[in-house]
């Protein structure tokens, strides 16, 4: 008797252990700070330079300093490492001074101060033919789907640009990191663009299968580049890209997320 109940407590102490030792990932999504105007939804460029921003992102960066991942991934493409390497290298103030996105002010920021020796890219690109799914829709006499698109891009944009004209860098990167977020971002894949076309013009279903391989394979990266010995990450991707990595999270049980809002607060 006294076996099985030794047993039942090793068994129990190391199924704690086990559950104790899920890595942590820190995701953070993002709108983009130097707002190249890639995306279909054109929002308004916020002031990132400005002195008020950069005490923010100090702030920010030694915070989660302070969480201390070991490995930092962004949205660089993985093809290109090379070229995120030689990056990273250059004249840091230079940087800080002349780079506006998000990879240079905040990831690069803090990967400094914790002294790790490089980024990791993990952007892999597919194709998104959004005047193909417009084509489509027209083939089809989709009117009301394409009012549809045309009304939730609209108050995509109004609502965006509304949050960027008040809100400060913090109250942006904790909005853009609620989980109430999530389903915005995923309704318009589901909801518009795999409607799009007649019953044998897959171009709508083409161009969400392509927006889940490109968050799959960087998921894949995740997975594939983070090595045993790293107990904690972070993952610095535009919001919508977070959006998907949340959903392959729920089915992956060696991380836990770890919320900006708690490293932040």
């Amino acid at each position: 008797m006294q076996k099985i109940i030794l047993l039942l407590v090793l068994f129990t102490l190391n199924l704690s252990f086990a559950q104790t030792k899920k890595k942590q990932i820190l995701l953070i999504g993002t709108f983009h700070y130097a707002n190249p105007g890639h995306d279909i939804s054109k929002i308004n460029t916020f002031n990132i330079m400005s002195e008020k921003s950069q005490k923010e992102l100090e702030i920010m960066s030694d915070k989660i300093k302070k969480f201390g991942p070991d490995k930092i991934f962004v949205e660089w493409q993985y093809a290109k490492q090379a070229g995120l390497d030689e990056f990273y290298n250059k004249n840091t103030d230079s940087l800080f001074k002349n780079s506006k996105n998000e990879i240079t002010q905040l990831a690069l920021r803090t990967a400094k101060k914790l002294k790790h020796k490089k980024l990791y890219g993990i952007d892999y690109r597919t194709r998104f033919p959004y005047d193909s799914l417009m084509m489509s829709m027209e083939k089809a006499n989709q009117k009301d789907l394409m009012k549809k698109n045309t009304a939730t891009t609209e108050k995509f944009q109004k609502d965006n640009n509304e949050r960027m004209a008040k809100s400060s860098l913090t109250e942006l990167m904790l909005y853009y990191n609620e989980k109430e977020r999530d389903n915005e971002d995923m309704q318009w894949y589901l909801e518009v663009a795999n409607r799009a076309g007649n019953p044998d013009d897959f171009t709508g279903a083409s161009l969400v299968s392509n927006w889940y391989k490109r968050n799959l394979y960087m998921y894949s990266l995740i997975q594939k580049l983070t090595e045993s010995k790293d107990e904690k990450i972070m993952v610095l991707l535009g919001a919508s890209h977070v959006t998907m990595l949340r959903e392959f999270l729920v089915h992956d049980s060696e991380f836990e997320i770890v919320e900006l809002a708690t490293v932040l607060k």
